[in-house]
Formats: structure tokens, C-alpha cells, sequence
């Protein structure tokens, strides 16, 4: 199997949500501690972008077996994260064929959708491999071929990952997520995101 790691992207401030959501009560266990347990059923190495909050959160974390990125440049915006994350891959993990980019606020999508993206991958093809709802929106969770690296380590600022996956339309392949896309970034979505998560059980 290809060497893809995992980067969780949790560096925000939250400023809509008005407190860490990282750190919001989700089943038994914290948003982020749900997050990492739910990656780390792919059995593939998972590494966590941390910025603000990240006094209140190391200590949440840190029991998990994860590499932890700081981004203290976190107030510009999810590329600098992204970018983070890139430089302490190659310093961690030098041999990866690709990255998995997920974002902690998606706390819906299954092991299973991880999973299929993994095994969708095929080493030096060049692949960007992205999610995508029934409505047709599509993003993130993304796995980049390492052929990305250099243009993931320049980015900055608020834009992503999506600048890039427009620039190469022509190669992203789309996995189906069902609804489980959803992200939440006030209590109202918090709220309903639980309710949903709750009556799967």
C-alpha cells in the first residue's frame, strides 16, 4: 500500500463557533479526539496542524499516537496550515507517496470514505483524489499525489487547497460521500451536526 499520511487541519480560532470547537463534547470523547480516532481506523499515520488554542489542546492530543505541527502563523488562513503540515512531513516522513488533507470540523464522514481514498490512489500518477456530495459540492477531505508538495508548501493565506485542485481540473478524481460533508463553524450547526451523529446510534 502507498505511504499517505494524514493531515487533520485544526489550527482555527473558531471565532463564529465563540469558543475551541477542537474541543466540543462529541459522543464519549472531544470533536478532535473523535476526529483522530476516526482517521487513525485507516491504519495510516496521522499528523495534526495545531494553532490557536493549541496550550488547551496538546494536552487533549497528545496521549494519541500523532505527530503535531504548530502553525504559528495560523490567523492566515487554512494554506498556511496546509503549508505547515507539508514542511513537517518532509521532515518526518520523507518516503510519502501523497497527503490526505482532512479538516477537523467534518466530524460525519466515516472511516470508511477515508478508506476508499487510500485504496483509490495509485503511486506517480499525478492524482488528486477529491470528495464530493450528492449535490455535487466537492473539496475536502483531498489526497494529493507528493508531485503537489511544492505548490501545497507555497501556499497562504484563507483559499486552501482549492486553488490548486482548480488549476488541475483535468486530473481530480471525485469520491461520493453521501452527506456527511457537512462542517460547522457556529453552535447552531454544532448542534445539529450532534443530532445527526446521535441518531446513528
Amino acid at each position: 500500500m502507498a505511504n499517505i499520511p494524514i493531515l487533520l487541519l485544526a489550527a482555527g480560532g473558531s471565532k463564529r463557533m465563540g469558543r475551541p470547537k477542537h474541543l466540543l463534547p462529541w459522543g464519549d470523547h472531544t470533536l478532535i479526539e473523535h476526529q483522530i480516532q476516526t482517521l487513525r481506523k485507516t491504519g495510516t499515520q496521522v499528523n495534526v496542524v495545531l494553532g490557536a488554542h493549541a496550550n488547551l489542546i496538546i494536552p487533549v492530543v497528545e496521549k494519541y499516537d500523532v505527530n503535531i505541527f504548530m502553525n504559528n502563523n495560523w490567523r492566515d488562513g487554512m494554506g498556511s496550515s496546509i503549508a505547515t503540515g507539508i514542511n513537517g512531513l518532509k521532515q518526518e516522513n520523507p518516503g510519502t507517496d501523497g497527503i490526505l488533507i482532512a479538516l477537523v470540523d467534518q466530524p460525519l464522514i466515516p472511516p470508511e470514505h477515508f478508506l476508499k481514498m487510500l485504496k483509490t490512489f495509485q503511486p506517480e500518477k499525478k492524482q488528486i483524489i477529491a470528495s464530493q456530495s450528492p449535490s455535487g459540492w466537492h473539496g475536502v477531505p483531498v489526497l494529493f499525489d507528493k508531485s503537489y508538495f511544492e505548490e501545497l508548501q507555497n501556499l497562504t493565506g484563507k483559499e486552501g487547497a482549492k486553488k490548486i485542485t482548480h488549476k488541475h481540473q483535468r486530473v481530480v478524481k471525485y469520491i461520493e460521500c453521501g452527506n456527511f460533508l457537512e462542517d460547522m463553524d457556529t453552535p447552531e450547526k454544532y448542534r445539529q451536526l450532534l443530532k445527526k451523529y446521535i441518531s446513528q446510534f
